[in-house]
């Protein structure tokens, strides 16, 4: 028997166009004093990565495709790194090859390094209601005259789709120049695209400008509505404040929702007129009868996917509002200047309300994949016995 670990040691997220790196050791766990222990031979392995995209029957249209065949025969050695998954691969990079020829004396382990760029002209990792997007790294090893045997290691990509084009060429120095930094090591530093990346992501975060909005119904205005930005990173909180003095219409009751709508595209809906698959991600609410201000913070969790289109899917994001104003004003209590002792205002039983809602789109990137590793599903490591 030999165990294969694989193992991605800075973590299980990565941006497309980023060098992906991952240990893979093979030992053989047969101690040298049993009786019993033999060296183990592989006669190959190698690995590669490959994007897997399934779609519900219910709600997908794909093209018909030909009968594909993925039976592989005990003493075939080509590897096929989809084999036996769901759905379609619809991205594969070159496999590589680890070695050939294996010998592992017992006790004896071997370490082998692979590293490939993540496709840049793939999608992002997604699990939709009709739409899966999911990565993994497998790596397959085979005995002579065995089957060949696949160890898979799962992880997630974040694609930067929407951002503005860098204001510079990419060869020209953009950093302030610091005499104590020699200028060979600033210009290796500025050549790595994961840090350009990174750097314009911050850039075109960091920028704030208030949106001010009037929120109004058919019988008046109702409040005034301050949004500092509209494009943020995974993990940022997202912060609006309410202005209630300047209403006409008393409101009630507020709430504010993250949410993502998922929608096929128009070639590929299994229905005209489609509906739109909206999820939720976090809600704030609120009763603000008689306030004059308020705000909310709702966070982006670092686990979801950010904004993206392919041909079959586009994800998209927004805060929905809903409002409960009621139909006739509504005096606040009164409280004389000297009065000392406590009064207990009691709201009416009866008031005739209107609700109405309202969705501003938002605009999520993707953050620092380091940091998106520490909430991430997967491990980053797996292992197998062959």
């Amino acid at each position: 028997m030999i165990e294969v670990v694989a193992s991605m040691a800075r973590g299980p997220v990565f941006l497309a166009g980023e060098l992906m790196e991952c240990l893979i050791t093979f030992t053989n766990p047969m101690s040298h004093l049993s009786t019993s222990a033999s060296s183990e031979m592989l006669a190959w392995a190698s690995a590669q990565i490959h994007c897997q995209f399934h779609a519900s029957e219910n709600r997908v249209a794909l093209p018909a495709q030909g009968n594909k065949q993925d039976v592989q025969a005990e003493s075939d050695t080509v590897l096929i790194p989809s084999r036996g998954e769901r759905g379609q691969c619809m991205l594969d990079t070159p496999p590589k090859i680890l070695f050939c020829d294996l010998r592992l004396d017992p006790g004896e382990s071997k370490t082998y390094s692979y590293s490939e760029l993540v496709p840049v002209d793939g999608p992002p990792s997604f699990r939709g209601q009709a739409v899966k997007y999911v990565y993994k790294l497998t790596i397959g090893c085979q005995r002579v005259n065995s089957p060949i045997k696949l160890l898979r290691v799962p992880f997630r990509v974040l694609v930067l789709q929407g951002m503005p084009e860098p204001p510079f060429p990419q060869d020209e120095e953009v950093s302030p120049s610091n005499p104590f930094l020699e200028e060979e090591e600033a210009s290796r530093r500025d050549a790595r695209p994961l840090e350009r990346a990174l750097d314009m992501l911050m850039v075109t975060t960091s920028r704030r400008c208030p949106h001010m909005f009037n929120i109004t119904n058919m019988r008046g205005k109702v409040a005034k509505f301050c949004i500092f930005k509209t494009v943020y990173r995974l993990g940022e909180d997202i912060v609006g404040t309410f202005n209630f003095s300047e209403g006409d219409i008393p409101c009630l009751q507020y709430s504010v929702s993250l949410q993502s709508e998922e929608e096929i595209q128009e070639h590929y809906q299994r229905r005209p007129g489609q509906a739109v698959s909206v999820s939720g991600h976090g809600r704030h609410m609120e009763s603000c009868l008689h306030t004059a201000s308020s705000h909310f913070s709702l966070p982006i969790p670092l686990n979801v996917t950010p904004g993206f289109s392919t041909d079959i899917v586009a994800l998209r994001w927004r805060l929905h509002f809903e409002f409960v104003t009621a139909r006739e004003p509504m005096e606040p209590p009164t409280v004389h200047q000297n009065q000392s002792e406590v009064t207990v205002w009691s709201g009416a039983e009866h008031v005739d309300v209107d609700t109405f809602s309202w969705d501003l789109p938002i605009k999520v990137l993707p953050t620092n994949p380091a940091l998106a590793s520490y909430v991430s599903q997967f491990s980053g490591t797996n292992s197998i016995n062959i």
